[in-house]
């Protein structure tokens, strides 16, 4: 596997792959790049049958990601520009959520929108007392979730939860996100983070690899057989509004948006 600065991977001798977002200076935002490389990585460690398990994990314990980096949503013009950027984005976390191999997101620190979307579609979320979970999409851009990314909160939490979440912008802290079903284990710190991270790994690959896809598979298919729309016109209302251009330029500028719901 090869490497771009901004997304690192490496695998073990056990054969554990460990993918590390790698802009923590920018909270690990991802880039479009970025985007395209996990994709790549997911169908690399798909296809190699000395990987028996997947870490993924945001460099520095500042954040596993804090979504996508709102400067690559200037160049959105038309309606396609939306409803490519969200195909795209299900094309990426399609990868990852269909990866026979057992994943693991290792969340410390902020893990909103599109770095939520990620540790959504892996199998297993261990965290770190201070780890933040949220899509605070209501307060900031005002854009809207795709069906596939409502599937799998919904999936994960249920829908009043997922309602709640995006409707009050909040974000949740680690011990309610293990009360609520959104990660399986807090750990006190990054250190102890990764070294649980890395034992639950060897766990995993030392199980029954067929059982661990069969049993991925299965409950996939049972997520997505309750979802049939698109959401295409939802995709179109928020991403093409004028309410999305003024929540874009008013991260950026770091104000307050002036919502006009047009």
């Amino acid at each position: 596997m090869t490497d771009t600065d901004e997304l690192l991977s490496t695998v073990d001798a056990e054969g554990i792959a460990r993918i590390t977002l790698n802009r923590p200076q920018a909270r690990n935002a991802l880039t479009f790049a970025m985007y395209e490389r996990l994709h790549g990585l997911c169908v690399e460690i798909d296809a190699d049958p000395a990987i028996r398990a997947v870490v993924i994990q945001g460099a520095g314990a500042k954040a596993f990601a804090a979504g996508t980096d709102i400067s690559q949503f200037r160049a959105f013009s038309t309606a396609e520009d939306a409803l490519g950027y969200e195909r795209f984005m299900d094309r990426v976390l399609g990868a990852l959520e269909r990866c026979r191999k057992p994943t693991i997101a290792a969340i410390a620190g902020a893990c909103t929108g599109g770095g939520a979307a990620i540790a959504a579609a892996c199998d297993l979320r261990i965290a770190t007392r201070d780890a933040r979970f949220g899509f605070p999409i209501a307060r900031t851009l005002g854009n809207c979730l795709s069906q596939g990314n409502l599937r799998r909160l919904s999936a994960l939490i249920g829908p009043a939860r997922v309602t709640d979440m995006i409707f009050t912008a909040r974000l949740v802290e680690a011990e309610e996100a293990r009360a609520i079903g959104l990660v399986s284990e807090v750990v006190e710190d990054a250190a102890a983070l990764e070294a649980r991270a890395t034992d639950l790994a060897r766990l995993l690959a030392g199980h029954a690899p067929l059982t661990l896809a069969a049993t991925k598979e299965g409950l996939r298919r049972l997520r997505d057989e309750a979802s049939s729309d698109g959401g295409d016109d939802l995709i179109l209302q928020c991403y093409t509004s004028a309410d999305f251009r003024e929540g874009m330029e008013a991260f950026l500028a770091k104000r307050p948006p002036r919502w006009s719901g047009r």
